[in-house]
Protein backbone atom coordinates (compact mmCIF):
# COMPACT_ATOMS: atom_id res chain seq x y z
CA UNK A 1 0.00 0.00 0.00
CA UNK A 2 2.26 2.46 -1.08
CA UNK A 3 -0.14 5.06 -2.05
CA UNK A 4 -3.00 6.65 -0.17
CA UNK A 5 -6.70 5.02 -0.58
CA UNK A 6 -9.84 7.13 1.10
CA UNK A 7 -12.95 5.42 1.77
CA UNK A 8 -15.88 7.42 2.63
CA UNK A 9 -18.60 6.01 4.53
CA UNK A 10 -22.26 6.98 5.47
CA UNK A 11 -22.85 5.84 9.21
CA UNK A 12 -26.48 6.67 9.32
CA UNK A 13 -28.20 5.58 12.66
CA UNK A 14 -32.05 6.05 13.82
CA UNK A 15 -31.42 9.89 15.24
CA UNK A 16 -28.14 10.99 13.38
CA UNK A 17 -25.76 10.10 10.67
CA UNK A 18 -22.16 10.97 9.97
CA UNK A 19 -19.81 10.56 7.46
CA UNK A 20 -16.47 9.56 7.67
CA UNK A 21 -13.50 9.51 5.81
CA UNK A 22 -10.94 7.15 6.01
CA UNK A 23 -7.13 6.65 4.51
CA UNK A 24 -4.86 3.80 3.83
CA UNK A 25 -1.49 4.09 3.73
CA UNK A 26 1.45 1.73 3.85
CA UNK A 27 -0.36 -0.63 6.05
CA UNK A 28 -2.43 1.61 8.76
CA UNK A 29 -5.21 3.85 8.40
CA UNK A 30 -6.60 6.89 10.26
CA UNK A 31 -10.27 7.92 10.42
CA UNK A 32 -11.87 11.52 10.49
CA UNK A 33 -15.68 13.01 10.49
CA UNK A 34 -16.34 15.06 8.12
CA UNK A 35 -20.33 15.86 7.88
CA UNK A 36 -23.12 14.82 10.59
CA UNK A 37 -26.50 15.48 9.72
CA UNK A 38 -30.35 14.57 11.41
CA UNK A 39 -31.92 11.74 10.48
CA UNK A 40 -35.18 11.47 12.02
CA UNK A 41 -38.88 10.46 11.97
CA UNK A 42 -41.67 12.21 10.84
CA UNK A 43 -45.23 12.01 11.22
CA UNK A 44 -47.50 12.44 8.36
CA UNK A 45 -51.84 11.58 8.92
CA UNK A 46 -51.09 9.08 11.67
CA UNK A 47 -48.11 7.50 10.17
CA UNK A 48 -44.22 7.35 10.90
CA UNK A 49 -41.81 7.52 8.02
CA UNK A 50 -37.81 8.34 7.26
CA UNK A 51 -37.33 11.81 5.41
CA UNK A 52 -35.20 9.10 3.23
CA UNK A 53 -34.96 12.35 0.52
CA UNK A 54 -33.66 14.73 3.55
CA UNK A 55 -31.37 11.92 4.25
CA UNK A 56 -29.97 11.91 0.22
CA UNK A 57 -29.37 15.56 0.41
CA UNK A 58 -26.90 15.45 3.36
CA UNK A 59 -25.03 12.92 1.38
CA UNK A 60 -24.63 15.22 -1.31
CA UNK A 61 -24.22 18.25 0.58
CA UNK A 62 -21.34 16.22 1.85
CA UNK A 63 -19.94 15.01 -1.23
CA UNK A 64 -19.68 18.76 -2.48
CA UNK A 65 -17.79 19.78 0.20
CA UNK A 66 -15.43 16.99 -0.36
CA UNK A 67 -15.43 17.64 -3.92
CA UNK A 68 -15.02 21.60 -3.06
CA UNK A 69 -11.80 20.47 -0.86
CA UNK A 70 -10.50 18.04 -3.71
CA UNK A 71 -10.63 14.73 -1.77
CA UNK A 72 -9.86 11.98 -4.28
CA UNK A 73 -12.68 9.13 -2.75
CA UNK A 74 -11.94 5.43 -3.77
CA UNK A 75 -15.48 4.17 -2.63
CA UNK A 76 -18.41 4.69 -0.78
CA UNK A 77 -20.04 2.87 1.85
CA UNK A 78 -23.34 2.71 3.53
CA UNK A 79 -24.66 1.26 6.51
CA UNK A 80 -27.74 2.00 8.72
CA UNK A 81 -30.06 0.41 10.60
CA UNK A 82 -32.31 -2.61 9.94
CA UNK A 83 -35.80 -3.60 8.64
CA UNK A 84 -36.83 -0.93 7.73
CA UNK A 85 -37.18 -0.34 3.89
CA UNK A 86 -39.09 1.84 0.46
CA UNK A 87 -40.22 0.78 -2.86
CA UNK A 88 -39.36 1.81 -6.24
CA UNK A 89 -41.87 1.89 -9.20
CA UNK A 90 -41.10 -0.04 -12.51
CA UNK A 91 -40.20 3.36 -14.03
CA UNK A 92 -37.44 4.11 -11.12
CA UNK A 93 -39.39 6.55 -9.45
CA UNK A 94 -39.12 6.66 -5.55
CA UNK A 95 -42.84 5.68 -4.23
CA UNK A 96 -42.72 8.22 -0.81
CA UNK A 97 -40.92 7.92 2.05
CA UNK A 98 -40.12 4.24 3.98
CA UNK A 99 -42.64 3.85 6.58
CA UNK A 100 -40.21 3.86 10.45
CA UNK A 101 -40.07 1.03 12.45
CA UNK A 102 -41.38 3.09 15.41
CA UNK A 103 -44.90 3.23 13.26
CA UNK A 104 -47.53 1.16 15.78
CA UNK A 105 -49.11 0.01 12.83
CA UNK A 106 -48.01 -3.33 13.33
CA UNK A 107 -49.32 -3.63 17.14
CA UNK A 108 -50.87 -6.77 17.17
CA UNK A 109 -49.75 -8.40 13.83
CA UNK A 110 -47.57 -11.13 15.26
CA UNK A 111 -50.04 -12.57 16.72
CA UNK A 112 -52.94 -12.42 13.66
CA UNK A 113 -49.25 -13.81 11.28
CA UNK A 114 -49.15 -16.65 13.66
CA UNK A 115 -52.28 -17.68 13.34
CA UNK A 116 -51.53 -18.72 9.87
CA UNK A 117 -47.75 -19.69 10.27
CA UNK A 118 -47.26 -21.10 13.94
CA UNK A 119 -44.00 -19.23 15.94
CA UNK A 120 -41.99 -21.90 15.81
CA UNK A 121 -42.44 -22.68 12.13
CA UNK A 122 -41.58 -18.75 11.51
CA UNK A 123 -38.49 -19.09 14.23
CA UNK A 124 -37.12 -22.42 12.43
CA UNK A 125 -37.05 -20.98 8.76
CA UNK A 126 -35.85 -17.55 9.82
CA UNK A 127 -33.78 -17.90 12.80
CA UNK A 128 -34.69 -13.99 14.16
CA UNK A 129 -35.89 -13.03 17.52
CA UNK A 130 -40.07 -12.06 17.43
CA UNK A 131 -40.10 -8.19 17.45
CA UNK A 132 -43.38 -6.90 16.14
CA UNK A 133 -41.75 -4.25 13.55
CA UNK A 134 -40.18 -7.13 11.92
CA UNK A 135 -39.85 -6.50 8.09
CA UNK A 136 -41.71 -9.31 7.34
CA UNK A 137 -44.72 -8.09 10.03
CA UNK A 138 -44.47 -4.22 8.37
CA UNK A 139 -45.04 -5.90 4.69
CA UNK A 140 -47.94 -7.73 6.22
CA UNK A 141 -49.71 -4.97 7.62
CA UNK A 142 -48.90 -2.41 4.64
CA UNK A 143 -50.69 -5.59 2.64
CA UNK A 144 -53.96 -5.39 5.09
CA UNK A 145 -53.89 -1.82 4.61
CA UNK A 146 -53.79 -1.73 1.14
CA UNK A 147 -50.65 0.52 1.15
CA UNK A 148 -50.65 2.39 -2.03
CA UNK A 149 -46.62 2.20 -2.75
CA UNK A 150 -46.64 -1.46 -2.03
CA UNK A 151 -49.31 -2.18 -4.66
CA UNK A 152 -47.64 -0.14 -7.03
CA UNK A 153 -44.21 -1.12 -6.69
CA UNK A 154 -41.46 -3.07 -8.60
CA UNK A 155 -39.14 -3.72 -5.84
CA UNK A 156 -38.55 -3.48 -2.41
CA UNK A 157 -35.10 -1.95 -1.06
CA UNK A 158 -33.98 -2.00 2.31
CA UNK A 159 -32.82 1.38 3.97
CA UNK A 160 -28.81 1.05 2.57
CA UNK A 161 -29.67 -0.26 -0.97
CA UNK A 162 -32.39 2.51 -1.06
CA UNK A 163 -29.84 4.90 -0.43
CA UNK A 164 -27.61 3.26 -2.65
CA UNK A 165 -29.94 3.07 -5.02
CA UNK A 166 -30.56 6.69 -4.99
CA UNK A 167 -26.68 7.73 -5.53
CA UNK A 168 -26.52 5.14 -8.41
CA UNK A 169 -29.96 3.88 -10.26
CA UNK A 170 -28.64 0.51 -9.80
CA UNK A 171 -30.65 -1.98 -7.08
CA UNK A 172 -29.43 -4.77 -4.94
CA UNK A 173 -30.20 -6.18 -1.87
CA UNK A 174 -27.62 -7.13 0.53
CA UNK A 175 -27.48 -9.83 2.88
CA UNK A 176 -26.52 -8.72 6.49
CA UNK A 177 -29.62 -6.04 6.41
CA UNK A 178 -31.72 -8.99 4.33
CA UNK A 179 -31.04 -11.25 7.40
CA UNK A 180 -32.83 -9.03 9.78
CA UNK A 181 -35.87 -9.04 8.04
CA UNK A 182 -37.66 -12.71 9.22
CA UNK A 183 -38.15 -13.16 5.26
CA UNK A 184 -34.51 -14.76 4.74
CA UNK A 185 -34.02 -18.71 4.98
CA UNK A 186 -31.20 -18.91 7.38
CA UNK A 187 -29.64 -22.16 5.51
CA UNK A 188 -30.41 -21.07 1.76
CA UNK A 189 -29.46 -17.57 2.50
CA UNK A 190 -32.00 -16.47 0.35
CA UNK A 191 -35.85 -15.56 1.05
CA UNK A 192 -37.99 -17.77 1.72
CA UNK A 193 -40.91 -16.44 -0.31
CA UNK A 194 -43.29 -19.12 0.35
CA UNK A 195 -43.76 -17.25 4.34
CA UNK A 196 -45.13 -14.80 2.47
CA UNK A 197 -47.50 -15.93 -0.05
CA UNK A 198 -49.24 -17.74 2.77
CA UNK A 199 -49.73 -14.18 4.31
CA UNK A 200 -50.90 -13.36 1.34
CA UNK A 201 -48.24 -10.48 0.67
CA UNK A 202 -46.57 -9.84 -3.04
CA UNK A 203 -42.93 -11.96 -3.53
CA UNK A 204 -42.28 -10.31 -7.20
CA UNK A 205 -40.65 -7.38 -5.23
CA UNK A 206 -37.80 -9.44 -3.49
CA UNK A 207 -34.61 -9.36 -5.40
CA UNK A 208 -31.85 -11.72 -5.43
CA UNK A 209 -29.51 -11.47 -2.21
CA UNK A 210 -25.85 -10.18 -2.60
CA UNK A 211 -23.12 -10.67 -0.02
CA UNK A 212 -20.57 -7.96 1.28
CA UNK A 213 -18.35 -6.31 -1.07
CA UNK A 214 -20.63 -6.34 -4.27
CA UNK A 215 -20.37 -3.53 -6.42
CA UNK A 216 -23.11 -1.56 -6.75
CA UNK A 217 -22.49 0.86 -9.67
CA UNK A 218 -21.07 4.57 -9.35
CA UNK A 219 -22.63 7.71 -8.95
CA UNK A 220 -24.67 8.94 -11.17
CA UNK A 221 -23.14 11.35 -13.70
CA UNK A 222 -25.42 14.18 -12.49
CA UNK A 223 -24.55 13.70 -9.14
CA UNK A 224 -20.38 13.46 -9.81
CA UNK A 225 -21.21 17.08 -11.88
CA UNK A 226 -23.24 18.27 -9.55
CA UNK A 227 -20.87 17.90 -6.52
CA UNK A 228 -17.04 18.34 -8.55
CA UNK A 229 -16.35 14.50 -8.60
CA UNK A 230 -15.70 11.90 -10.71
CA UNK A 231 -18.43 8.68 -10.84
CA UNK A 232 -17.36 6.95 -7.67
CA UNK A 233 -18.31 3.70 -6.84
CA UNK A 234 -20.42 2.39 -4.18
CA UNK A 235 -19.66 -0.33 -2.06
CA UNK A 236 -22.35 -2.74 -0.76
CA UNK A 237 -20.79 -2.88 2.45
CA UNK A 238 -22.14 -4.57 5.38
CA UNK A 239 -25.44 -2.68 5.45
CA UNK A 240 -26.60 -3.35 8.63
CA UNK A 241 -24.73 -1.27 11.39
CA UNK A 242 -24.33 -3.80 13.46
CA UNK A 243 -23.00 -6.66 10.99
CA UNK A 244 -20.42 -3.58 10.07
CA UNK A 245 -19.53 -2.81 14.08
CA UNK A 246 -19.17 -6.87 15.05
CA UNK A 247 -16.79 -6.57 11.10
CA UNK A 248 -14.44 -4.40 13.33
CA UNK A 249 -14.18 -6.22 16.61
CA UNK A 250 -10.62 -6.67 17.12
CA UNK A 251 -10.10 -10.08 17.87
CA UNK A 252 -7.76 -12.68 17.70
CA UNK A 253 -9.33 -15.48 17.21
CA UNK A 254 -13.06 -16.80 17.62
CA UNK A 255 -12.88 -17.33 21.10
CA UNK A 256 -14.98 -14.39 22.14
CA UNK A 257 -18.39 -12.91 22.64
CA UNK A 258 -19.08 -9.70 21.84
CA UNK A 259 -21.28 -6.74 23.08
CA UNK A 260 -22.12 -3.32 21.14
CA UNK A 261 -23.11 -1.39 23.35
CA UNK A 262 -25.32 1.65 23.29
CA UNK A 263 -28.96 2.90 23.92
CA UNK A 264 -29.61 -0.77 23.27
CA UNK A 265 -26.98 -3.70 23.78
CA UNK A 266 -26.74 -6.86 21.41
CA UNK A 267 -23.96 -9.42 22.91
CA UNK A 268 -23.57 -12.75 21.42
CA UNK A 269 -21.18 -14.94 19.28
CA UNK A 270 -19.59 -15.34 16.23
CA UNK A 271 -20.56 -18.75 14.22
CA UNK A 272 -20.18 -20.65 11.31
CA UNK A 273 -23.48 -21.44 10.42
CA UNK A 274 -27.03 -20.16 12.27
CA UNK A 275 -27.77 -21.55 15.46
CA UNK A 276 -31.67 -22.92 15.12
CA UNK A 277 -33.13 -25.25 17.84
CA UNK A 278 -35.91 -25.60 20.47
CA UNK A 279 -33.40 -23.72 23.08
CA UNK A 280 -32.40 -20.73 20.72
CA UNK A 281 -36.34 -20.44 20.26
CA UNK A 282 -36.71 -20.51 24.04
CA UNK A 283 -34.33 -18.16 24.84
CA UNK A 284 -35.31 -16.11 21.57
CA UNK A 285 -32.09 -15.49 20.32
CA UNK A 286 -31.91 -14.08 16.59
CA UNK A 287 -29.04 -15.48 13.42
CA UNK A 288 -28.16 -12.07 11.52
CA UNK A 289 -26.15 -12.34 8.66
CA UNK A 290 -22.38 -11.55 9.08
CA UNK A 291 -19.24 -11.39 6.56
CA UNK A 292 -17.58 -14.00 5.36
CA UNK A 293 -20.41 -16.28 5.90
CA UNK A 294 -20.46 -15.91 9.05
CA UNK A 295 -23.67 -15.85 11.47
CA UNK A 296 -24.07 -13.35 14.28
CA UNK A 297 -26.35 -15.18 17.14
CA UNK A 298 -26.93 -12.18 19.57
CA UNK A 299 -29.73 -11.55 22.03
CA UNK A 300 -31.29 -8.12 22.14
CA UNK A 301 -30.70 -6.56 25.79
CA UNK A 302 -32.01 -3.39 27.32
CA UNK A 303 -28.81 -1.12 27.36
CA UNK A 304 -27.51 2.04 28.84
CA UNK A 305 -31.93 3.32 27.83
CA UNK A 306 -32.87 2.47 31.57
CA UNK A 307 -30.20 5.04 32.63
CA UNK A 308 -30.69 7.59 29.84
CA UNK A 309 -34.20 7.84 30.88
CA UNK A 310 -33.33 8.01 34.46
CA UNK A 311 -31.06 10.86 33.64
CA UNK A 312 -33.99 12.83 32.17
CA UNK A 313 -36.06 12.53 34.73
CA UNK A 314 -33.50 14.19 37.29
CA UNK A 315 -32.38 16.66 34.82
CA UNK A 316 -36.13 17.69 34.87
CA UNK A 317 -35.80 18.48 38.67
CA UNK A 318 -32.38 20.66 37.38
CA UNK A 319 -29.92 17.86 38.32
CA UNK A 320 -27.85 17.03 35.02
CA UNK A 321 -24.76 15.69 35.50
CA UNK A 322 -21.76 14.50 33.03
CA UNK A 323 -20.85 10.54 32.36
CA UNK A 324 -17.34 11.65 34.70
CA UNK A 325 -19.59 12.71 37.41
CA UNK A 326 -22.44 9.31 36.92
CA UNK A 327 -19.33 6.95 36.69
CA UNK A 328 -17.97 8.54 39.58
CA UNK A 329 -21.31 8.41 41.89
CA UNK A 330 -21.28 4.32 41.25
CA UNK A 331 -18.12 3.88 42.02
CA UNK A 332 -19.67 5.63 45.08
CA UNK A 333 -21.74 2.82 46.01
CA UNK A 334 -20.63 0.38 44.51
CA UNK A 335 -21.86 -2.10 47.12
CA UNK A 336 -25.36 -0.93 46.73
CA UNK A 337 -27.26 -4.54 46.73
CA UNK A 338 -30.35 -4.03 44.50
CA UNK A 339 -30.82 -5.06 41.09
CA UNK A 340 -33.51 -4.87 38.36
CA UNK A 341 -33.80 -7.07 35.11
CA UNK A 342 -32.85 -4.61 32.77
CA UNK A 343 -35.21 -6.86 29.98
CA UNK A 344 -38.41 -6.61 32.07
CA UNK A 345 -41.30 -5.30 29.87
CA UNK A 346 -41.92 -2.63 32.59
CA UNK A 347 -38.78 -0.79 31.39
CA UNK A 348 -39.49 -0.37 27.82
CA UNK A 349 -41.24 3.21 27.76
CA UNK A 350 -42.50 4.06 31.22
CA UNK A 351 -43.29 7.40 31.72
CA UNK A 352 -40.97 7.57 34.63
CA UNK A 353 -37.76 5.44 34.47
CA UNK A 354 -37.24 6.27 37.86
CA UNK A 355 -40.43 5.14 39.02
CA UNK A 356 -40.56 1.95 37.49
CA UNK A 357 -37.43 1.08 39.25
CA UNK A 358 -38.91 1.79 42.47
CA UNK A 359 -41.66 -0.28 41.77
CA UNK A 360 -39.77 -3.06 40.42
CA UNK A 361 -37.74 -2.98 43.90
CA UNK A 362 -40.49 -2.58 45.52
CA UNK A 363 -42.41 -5.69 44.18
CA UNK A 364 -39.54 -8.20 44.01
CA UNK A 365 -38.83 -7.16 47.84
CA UNK A 366 -35.42 -5.08 47.25
CA UNK A 367 -34.09 -2.32 48.71
CA UNK A 368 -35.38 1.53 47.22
CA UNK A 369 -32.81 4.08 46.28
CA UNK A 370 -31.98 6.95 48.11
CA UNK A 371 -29.65 8.99 46.10
CA UNK A 372 -29.12 9.20 42.42
CA UNK A 373 -25.71 7.83 42.84
CA UNK A 374 -27.02 4.49 44.19
CA UNK A 375 -29.73 4.28 41.49
CA UNK A 376 -26.77 4.65 38.91
CA UNK A 377 -25.27 1.27 41.02
CA UNK A 378 -28.15 -0.49 40.55
CA UNK A 379 -28.30 0.10 36.69
CA UNK A 380 -25.27 -0.43 35.94
CA UNK A 381 -24.61 -3.83 38.29
CA UNK A 382 -27.83 -4.85 36.64
CA UNK A 383 -26.20 -4.61 33.57
CA UNK A 384 -23.51 -6.00 34.14
CA UNK A 385 -25.53 -9.03 35.62
CA UNK A 386 -27.61 -9.22 32.97
CA UNK A 387 -24.71 -9.85 30.67
CA UNK A 388 -23.39 -12.59 32.77
CA UNK A 389 -26.33 -14.52 32.08
CA UNK A 390 -26.45 -13.73 28.26
CA UNK A 391 -22.85 -15.04 28.22
CA UNK A 392 -23.98 -17.99 30.30
CA UNK A 393 -26.84 -18.58 27.50
CA UNK A 394 -24.35 -17.97 24.46
CA UNK A 395 -21.77 -20.27 26.04
CA UNK A 396 -24.25 -23.66 25.64
CA UNK A 397 -24.52 -22.43 21.71
CA UNK A 398 -20.73 -21.40 20.94
CA UNK A 399 -18.33 -24.47 19.89
CA UNK A 400 -15.45 -22.90 21.48
CA UNK A 401 -15.10 -21.59 25.10
CA UNK A 402 -15.89 -17.96 25.59
CA UNK A 403 -12.70 -16.25 26.53
CA UNK A 404 -13.13 -12.85 25.96
CA UNK A 405 -15.83 -10.03 25.65
CA UNK A 406 -15.26 -7.56 23.41
CA UNK A 407 -17.04 -4.50 24.12
CA UNK A 408 -17.39 -2.00 20.78
CA UNK A 409 -19.33 1.20 20.51
CA UNK A 410 -20.32 4.46 22.80
CA UNK A 411 -20.63 2.24 26.11
CA UNK A 412 -16.92 0.98 25.66
CA UNK A 413 -15.76 4.24 27.28
CA UNK A 414 -17.21 3.76 30.24
CA UNK A 415 -14.65 2.36 31.87
CA UNK A 416 -16.33 1.70 35.38
CA UNK A 417 -19.19 -0.80 33.51
CA UNK A 418 -16.11 -2.13 31.61
CA UNK A 419 -14.88 -3.33 35.04
CA UNK A 420 -17.91 -4.70 36.88
CA UNK A 421 -18.66 -6.43 33.75
CA UNK A 422 -14.97 -8.37 33.33
CA UNK A 423 -15.80 -8.82 37.24
CA UNK A 424 -19.34 -10.57 36.64
CA UNK A 425 -18.55 -12.31 33.98
CA UNK A 426 -14.79 -13.54 35.29
CA UNK A 427 -13.53 -13.25 31.75
CA UNK A 428 -11.52 -9.91 30.54
CA UNK A 429 -13.25 -7.30 28.70
CA UNK A 430 -11.63 -5.65 26.27
CA UNK A 431 -13.14 -2.07 25.18
CA UNK A 432 -13.18 -0.20 22.22
CA UNK A 433 -13.39 1.03 19.15
CA UNK A 434 -15.90 3.52 19.94
CA UNK A 435 -16.29 4.09 16.33
CA UNK A 436 -16.91 0.27 15.73
CA UNK A 437 -19.74 0.53 12.74
CA UNK A 438 -17.52 3.14 10.75
CA UNK A 439 -14.96 1.15 10.81
CA UNK A 440 -16.53 -1.80 9.96
CA UNK A 441 -18.20 -0.19 6.84
CA UNK A 442 -14.89 1.38 5.78
CA UNK A 443 -12.74 -1.60 5.91
CA UNK A 444 -15.26 -3.77 3.92
CA UNK A 445 -14.66 -0.94 0.83
CA UNK A 446 -11.00 -2.00 1.63
CA UNK A 447 -10.87 -5.22 1.58
CA UNK A 448 -13.06 -4.75 -1.74
CA UNK A 449 -10.35 -2.57 -3.41
CA UNK A 450 -8.09 -5.59 -2.56
CA UNK A 451 -6.18 -3.84 0.57
CA UNK A 452 -6.78 -6.52 3.32
CA UNK A 453 -7.70 -10.35 2.86
CA UNK A 454 -10.11 -11.03 5.18
CA UNK A 455 -11.79 -9.93 8.32
CA UNK A 456 -8.65 -11.92 10.48
CA UNK A 457 -6.62 -9.66 8.57
CA UNK A 458 -9.35 -6.42 9.06
CA UNK A 459 -9.32 -7.20 12.47
CA UNK A 460 -5.70 -7.32 13.17
CA UNK A 461 -4.94 -4.23 11.62
CA UNK A 462 -7.90 -2.45 13.50
CA UNK A 463 -6.50 -3.60 16.59
CA UNK A 464 -3.18 -1.70 15.90
CA UNK A 465 -5.05 1.44 14.44
CA UNK A 466 -7.06 2.03 17.69
CA UNK A 467 -6.32 1.90 21.35
CA UNK A 468 -7.91 -0.45 22.70
CA UNK A 469 -8.65 -1.03 26.90
CA UNK A 470 -8.69 -4.54 28.75
CA UNK A 471 -9.74 -5.18 32.00
CA UNK A 472 -9.53 -8.06 34.04
CA UNK A 473 -11.40 -9.38 36.94
CA UNK A 474 -10.79 -9.04 40.30
CA UNK A 475 -9.48 -11.04 42.26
Amino acid sequence: MADKHNFLAFDCGATSGRAVLATFHEGSFEMKEVYRFPSGIIELGGKYYWDIVAIYEHFCKCLSELGRQGVEIESIGIDTWGVDFGFVAKDGSLLGNPRAYRDPYTDGIPEEVFRMIPREELYAATGIQILNFNSIFQLYAQTKENFAPLEYADSILFIPDLLSYMLTGNKVCEYTDASTSGMMNQTTRQFEKSLLERLGVRTDVLLPIVQPGTVVGTLRKSIADRCGLPEIPVIAVAGHDTASAIAAVPAEDEKFAYLSSGTWSLMGIETPAPVINEESTRLNFTNEGGIDGTTRFLKNITGMWILEQSRKVWESDGKKYSYAEIEAMARSEKDFPSLINPDAPCFAAPANMVEAIDSYLQETGQRVPESIAQYISCIYHSLANRYKEVVDMLQQFAPFRIEKLHVIGGGSANDTMSQWTADALGIPVVAGPTEATAIGNVMLQARTAGLVKDRWEMRRLIGKAFAVKTFYPAK
